[in-house]
C-alpha cells in the first residue's frame, strides 16, 4: 500500500515584517489540510528559512515547521538567483513542493506555486525597489512550475497578458469562516479600541495601493458624519499613515476582527490593486455593508454584494460610502449570502487536487 503523498510547504511569510493576507491564507489553508491528512492521506510538512524566534501568534504555522540552513532575505536571493537551497535538503523525499508565495522554492519535485497577484509588475513604484526586484525575478521563476494557483480571475488575465500558459493555471479563490460574536465580545472591543458608536472601517497592511489617502477624505466628503477607523500593520510608502481625519488603531488580533467588522457602519476597501481582497469577504461575513473598488479582483469578491466605486474619484468613493449606509438591510443580506458560498474548504478542496494532478 502506498504511503501518504508527502507535500513540501513553504510557510516562509509568516516570519514576514507585514505577513498580510497571503500569511493568513497560507495558515488558514495548511490548517484545514493537516485536519484532512489521514482521510486525504497527505503529509503536509512546513519549510522555512533560518529563524531565531517564533512568528508572531497570529501568523504560527500550523504544522511543523523544518529549517533550511540560511535566513531570509538571503534566502530568497539564494532561490532566485542559484536555484538552492533545495528543500529536500530538509524535509527529505517528497511528492510536491507547494510554493505558497510567488518566490518559487528550490526543488526537484513536482511544484505547485501560489501567486497572489501580481501589482508589482504593474505599478513597481508602490513598492520598495528591492521588494519589487526580487517579485520580479521570482514570477520569471514560476513559469517553470507545474502549476499555479490564482486567487482570482484578475490574477489568472494578468499572468496570461505577462506570457503564462493559461491551461497551467488553477482558480483557486480563498474562503472565510464567520466566528460567532457576543454583545460581550462588541462592548470589549469597542473599550479597547475607544470605537465611537458609528465609524466606517478599513482592514489591511498599510501601504500606497490601499488608496488611504483617497478614502481619507472621502470618509471627510461623505454626508455620514461617521468616522474613519484604520486598522491594519503599519506598512511602507508615502500613504504610511493619513493625517488627519482618520484614527489609526494598528494591527487588530485575530480574536478581536469579528467585532470589529460587525461593530462598523461601514466597510471601505477602495484599493488600487488586489490579488482577492480578503477583507472584503471577511466584512461581508459579518452583514457589514461593503464598499469596494470596481474593475479590480475585490469586485470579483464582492459578487454584486457591495457598493462599487472608482478608487480613483474621491467623490465616487463618498457618494459610495453615503449609497451603502442607505442600503444597510439589502448589503447586508447579499453580503452575508456572497460570503457563504466563500468556503475554506472549497480552497482546500482545488488545493489537493492540484497536488494529485501533478502527481
Amino acid at each position: 500500500m502506498p504511503g501518504p503523498l508527502r507535500v513540501a510547504y513553504t510557510v516562509e511569510q509568516c516570519w514576514h515584517a507585514v505577513p498580510g493576507g497571503t500569511a493568513t491564507a497560507t495558515v488558514e489553508v495548511g490548517r484545514r489540510i493537516v485536519a484532512r491528512a489521514a482521510a486525504e492521506s497527505i503529509e503536509l510538512i512546513g519549510v522555512a528559512g533560518r529563524h531565531r524566534q517564533p512568528p508572531d501568534d497570529a501568523f504560527e504555522p500550523p504544522v511543523p515547521v523544518v529549517s533550511l540552513p540560511i535566513a531570509r532575505p538571503w534566502l530568497y536571493e539564494s532561490w532566485n538567483r542559484i536555484n538552492w537551497p533545495k528543500v529536500e535538503r530538509s524535509t527529505g523525499a517528497i511528492d510536491v513542493c507547494h510554493s505558497t508565495l510567488a518566490i518559487p522554492a528550490a526543488t526537484d519535485a513536482r511544484h505547485v506555486v501560489t501567486v497572489h497577484d501580481v501589482a508589482f509588475m504593474h505599478t513597481p513604484e508602490r513598492f520598495s525597489g528591492h521588494g519589487s526586484r526580487v517579485m520580479r525575478a521570482g514570477l520569471e521563476r514560476c513559469r517553470h512550475a507545474d502549476l499555479i494557483l490564482c486567487p482570482s480571475r484578475v490574477t489568472m488575465d494578468d499572468l496570461v497578458e505577462l506570457g503564462f500558459d493559461r491551461s497551467r493555471l488553477r482558480l483557486v479563490p480563498w474562503g472565510v469562516d464567520a466566528a460567532h460574536v457576543s454583545d460581550g465580545d462588541r462592548e470589549r472591543v469597542t473599550r479597547r479600541y475607544a470605537l465611537p458608536g458609528r465609524f466606517v472601517l478599513f482592514v489591511g497592511t498599510v501601504e500606497p495601493r490601499k488608496n488611504l489617502t483617497a478614502l481619507t477624505s472621502a470618509v471627510a466628503r461623505a454626508v455620514d458624519d461617521a468616522p474613519l477607523v484604520i486598522a491594519g500593520a503599519a506598512g511602507w510608502g508615502d500613504a504610511a499613515i493619513p493625517d488627519g481625519g482618520a484614527r489609526f488603531v494598528g494591527f487588530v488580533p485575530p480574536g478581536d476582527l469579528p467585532a470589529l467588522y460587525s461593530l462598523a457602519t461601514v466597510f471601505a476597501y477602495p484599493s488600487l490593486q488586489e490579488g482577492f481582497g480578503l477583507p472584503v469577504a471577511e466584512a461581508m461575513s459579518y452583514g457589514t455593508p461593503v464598499v469596494t473598488s470596481s474593475g479590480t479582483a475585490t469586485e470579483e469578491v464582492a459578487g454584486g454584494a457591495a457598493v462599487l466605486v472608482d478608487p480613483h474619484d474621491i467623490d465616487s468613493i463618498a457618494a459610495g460610502i453615503d449609497a451603502a449606509v442607505a442600503r444597510t438591510a439589502d448589503l447586508r443580506a447579499a453580503g452575508l449570502a456572497r460570503a457563504a458560498a466563500l468556503t475554506w474548504d472549497a480552497t482546500v478542496d482545488a488545493t489537493i487536487a492540484a497536488y494529485r494532478e501533478v502527481v
